[in-house]
């Protein structure tokens, strides 16, 4: 269940980072990436439900990131620190019954380290540690093995 999460998430990171830079919409991106590199069919499903709700929730998001690190504009926030932001805090503040706020903030960071930079990586498990603790009012159980994340049915 966690690489379903993992490849999934990874595949919206590469997805909306790309789609940032304004050449090409989002779901074009996720698209061609499906065809170039296929994910199962779970796991795809999980990368267009994240690219769609991200998207969907962007500009609460953007809005929370700056209220929680108001010295940094989130157009100045580097692209992978912001993509693996959005990401996490739509899973942590809208869809955080799917996977553990904790496996959501290490896969964050994660992204962050991988693809950015050891700064970013502070940045971001920062921000998502501050809104963890003030903003998701409910702890987040375990996901059993055999369900399906919220939002795949």
């Amino acid at each position: 269940m966690a690489n379903l999460f993992r490849k999934g998430r990874l595949r919206a990171f590469q997805t909306l980072f790309e789609a940032d830079f304004g050449f090409m919409e989002a779901m074009a991106v996720l698209t061609r990436r499906q065809a170039d590199e296929p994910l199962s069919s779970s796991e795809a499903r999980y990368a267009e439900h994240l690219v769609t709700e991200t998207q969907t929730h962007r500009e609460e998001i953007d809005r929370c990131i700056q209220e929680t690190a108001p010295a940094w504009p989130v157009a100045q926030i580097s692209p992978v620190d912001r993509t693996a932001l959005r990401i996490a805090l739509y899973e942590l503040l809208f869809n955080n019954a799917a996977v553990p706020s904790g496996a959501v903030i290490n896969e964050a960071v994660e992204l962050a380290k991988t693809y950015g930079s050891d700064g970013g990586r502070r940045f971001v498990n920062g921000v998502l540690g501050t809104i963890s603790r003030e903003r998701v009012a409910v702890p987040v159980a375990a996901v059993q093995e055999t369900e399906e994340p919220r939002g795949l049915a």
